[in-house]
């Protein structure tokens, strides 16, 4: 079999789970030769070809029929390539031969053996077809707006059938495909073809009375499928590969991940680059790719870091064909220096000390904000390509908060979601970005727009309340899931949906959860179990206080350590008796901000340490570097008391993993001291709340968990440890597209 179809709104049009059905039936298909026939110039070809989804084709038809190449060595197929070049008179002598005409405007594409032009209702046709009738040529016209010029007897169908000819294929054995007027040719070849859905008026017009044409209702490739499908002669190859290999397709609306970062990381082995799972311990990504397992049709947006040295384009993937065979990773290519200044510098020197309410860090340059909003522009042009007609766009992050406006410009027709992994600060805060109107405007083009908290939720109204007109249409108590009036962060009610202009937008908290699963597998290793139980020898009978955190002015470090060491002076009773172990992950690299706050953390815990230790103690045990979350996992199992204590936090997910560990001991214990100002201290009621700012009160919460009654610190464990299991990173993100599936179309 031989199919012969045109690329755009066809082979490469439809639903994004009908493209990669066709493209992995061909590719599985050996049976199954492919011919691209399209009116793009060859180099527009070319990006196709480097892409590792799209199976590529045997032979490539382009410029509306006037070149005809071998597919894999791109050489010209002859005789035919040279017939049609004799006839042609040459591109100049036909661009001066209209150069007079009203109403033609010639399209600066890449084009060989034809002039196309744009035409307009003021353009004469007749004269135009008397000018390219003296030149040996013809004029083709198609959707009310493309006019080429092509050597006399030259289209699409015409240099298909000689090469069919050429090639000794059976006609009976050839499927044409087309959506457009300019693929009309193809249908007067006398091969069996398909019109696929949604194409031209015309088109469909033109064929109605064709026998030996289908009018598929699927548009692009799902409408070559139900070809296939249609056609005795075609349908055994489809047959032959659906029983080589389960179909998963899920009829779920497609669904968009945008997210800075890959579902993948990457290793060196051997010189090769080699894709492995990601490292991620609080099981976010692999949580967000649990969506796709059943055949949902999607598409990861991210960024990856491409040598400027390499030409090759980077192209869509899989992920991975087998367990997620319908989602795909469409890379955006950016150099290492554009995704330092977007993300390293700019996003961490203006945005982040901001959003925790650390403004006399921020810094605001105009040029870098330029930087940021055109990466924002590549991620939503990317999103408008790849996206299905109403499909589910979720983008995570600040560092995307412009992508909603441009998203939003392109693709009326989608739903959004936003989710924010930081926290959202108050609207004298927030109000401080230059920009702050820009990413106003950008957010509330969002459907549906959510928080880790209510607090947070509240602070985005208020902040909208500084730039226009606010309709709460929807409140709801806040009580079912979170403390209100007994701690910091807590707020009574949230509001649930407003509207602002012409717009309703549905609002959302909802922390993230922890991998519960994944944490009870490390934690149930034979090796695991034999760390904990060598690291427990090592420890004896002292109280372990945990602290895990990475290096980050927000997360107070210096802070901690000062309170401890004052701990240790006024307690001179726990000398010997507690042990801080502090684990503090290093920034990204190329992060130069947090150097002064490592040099006083450095410093600070070496001065402790040096006053008390001895040969049988050591107060802190200081870890500056990344530990595997294999590693983590002990930490939890060994630590009675996880001490977290950010000045500010989005949430804090190593409070839940903590519990989650505990949690799965015969006798839960332990205790959780955390901050008042992390977001998760609104969900864990059970936990001694501090208050970071405040050494004093550091010092009695850590002493109050020091003393405190087994079973008071068993029941604690327990009522923790239902919250985090009930409340896990799979109920996290259905709820999120549950809200958004539900979200008003302001389409």
């Amino acid at each position: 079999m031989l199919l012969a179809t045109d690329l755009d709104g066809t082979f490469l049009g439809g639903k994004s789970v009908d493209k990669l059905k066709l493209y992995r039936l061909i590719r599985q298909n050996e049976n199954i030769q492919l011919a691209f026939v399209t009116g793009r110039g060859l180099e527009s070809v070319l990006p196709l070809l480097n892409d590792p989804i799209i199976p590529s084709p045997e032979y490539i038809i382009c410029d509306v029929g006037a070149t005809v190449l071998d597919g894999k060595t791109l050489e010209p197929m002859e005789p035919i390539q040279s017939l049609i070049e004799d006839k042609w008179p040459g591109i100049f002598t036909i661009r001066q031969a209209f150069n007079d005409i009203e109403g033609l405007q010639f399209q600066e594409v890449p084009q060989q053996r034809r002039c196309s032009f744009y035409y307009d209702d003021n353009v004469d046709i007749e004269k135009v077809k008397q000018i390219a009738e003296s030149h040996g040529c013809k004029v083709l016209l198609s959707a009310g707006k493309y006019l080429d010029i092509l050597p006399k007897g030259t289209n699409k169908g015409s240099t298909l059938l000689q090469l069919v000819d050429q090639l000794g294929f059976s006609e009976g054995k050839v499927l044409v495909a087309g959506d457009t007027l300019n693929d009309l040719s193809l249908y007067e070849t006398g091969y069996q073809g398909v019109v696929v859905g949604e194409s031209e008026d015309a088109l469909y017009e033109a064929t109605k009375d064709n026998p030996l044409v289908y009018h598929a209702k699927a548009p692009g490739a799902g409408g070559i499928i139900e070809a296939i499908r249609y056609y005795p002669m075609f349908k055994k190859h489809y047959k032959e590969v659906i029983t080589k290999k389960k179909e998963k397709q899920s009829g779920e609306t497609q669904l968009l991940m945008v997210y800075h970062r890959l579902p993948f990381d990457k290793e060196v082995v051997g010189g090769e680059v080699r894709r492995i799972p990601p490292r991620s311990p609080n099981g976010i990504i692999p949580s967000l790719l649990g969506f796709f397992e059943k055949g949902r049709s999607g598409v990861w947006v991210g960024e990856d870091v491409v040598d400027r040295k390499n030409t090759r384009p980077v192209q869509n993937e899989y992920i991975d064909e087998d367990k997620y065979p319908n989602l795909i990773a469409s890379i955006i290519p950016l150099s290492k220096k554009d995704i330092d200044l977007f993300y390293r510098v700019f996003s961490k020197e203006a945005f982040w000390p901001t959003i925790f309410s650390f403004i006399d860090r921020a810094k605001f340059n105009h040029d870098h904000w330029a930087h940021y909003v055109n990466i924002n522009r590549l991620f939503a042009q990317r999103v408008a390509e790849q996206a299905d007609h109403g499909a589910l766009v979720w983008i995570h992050e600040y560092n995307l908060w412009m992508v909603p406006g441009f998203l939003r410009q392109l693709r009326p027709d989608v739903k959004i979601g936003f989710f924010h992994h930081t926290a959202f600060p108050p609207a004298d805060i927030f109000n401080i970005i230059p920009w702050r109107r820009e990413i106003i405007g950008s957010l509330l083009q969002c459907d549906f727009i959510s928080f880790h908290i209510p607090r947070y939720v509240e602070n985005f109204v208020d902040v909208l309340r500084s730039h226009a007109p606010v309709k709460v249409i929807k409140r709801i108590n806040a009580a079912k899931q979170f403390l209100t009036y007994s701690c910091a962060l807590g707020i009574d009610q949230m509001t649930k949906e407003i509207e602002v202009g012409n717009r309703l937008i549905r609002l959302g908290a909802q922390p993230v959860g922890i991998n519960n699963d994944n944490i009870k597998r490390i934690y149930e290793l034979k090796k695991t179990k034999q760390r904990i139980a060598t690291w427990q020898k090592r420890t004896g009978d002292k109280q372990i206080i945990l602290s895990i955190e990475r290096l980050d002015y927000v997360k107070g470090p210096l802070e901690k350590i000062q309170a401890f060491g004052e701990l240790l002076q006024e307690h001179p009773e726990l000398h010997g008796k507690i042990e801080l172990i502090n684990i503090c992950t290093p920034p990204s690299q190329g992060m130069r901000i947090y150097d002064k706050v490592q040099q006083e953390l450095d410093r600070a815990v070496g001065e402790i340490n040096g006053k008390y230790s001895n040969l049988e103690w050591t107060p802190i045990r200081y870890f500056f570097r990344a530990v595997p979350f294999e590693e983590v996992i002990a930490y939890y199992a060994i630590a009675d008391i996880a001490w977290i204590t950010p000045l500010r936090d989005g949430l804090n997910l190593v409070a839940k993993e903590y519990v989650g560990v505990r949690g799965l001991k015969d006798t839960p214990d332990g205790v959780l001291v955390l901050s008042e100002f992390a977001g998760a201290s609104v969900e864990l009621p059970y936990a001694v709340l501090t208050n970071p700012y405040d050494l004093k009160n550091m010092k009695e919460s850590l002493l109050q968990a020091i003393h405190m009654d087994v079973s008071d610190r068993v029941l604690r464990m327990r009522r923790l440890y239902e919250i985090v299991s009930h409340y896990d990173i799979e109920r996290w993100g259905k709820e999120f597209i549950q809200e958004l599936e539900h979200a008003s179309s302001n389409a």
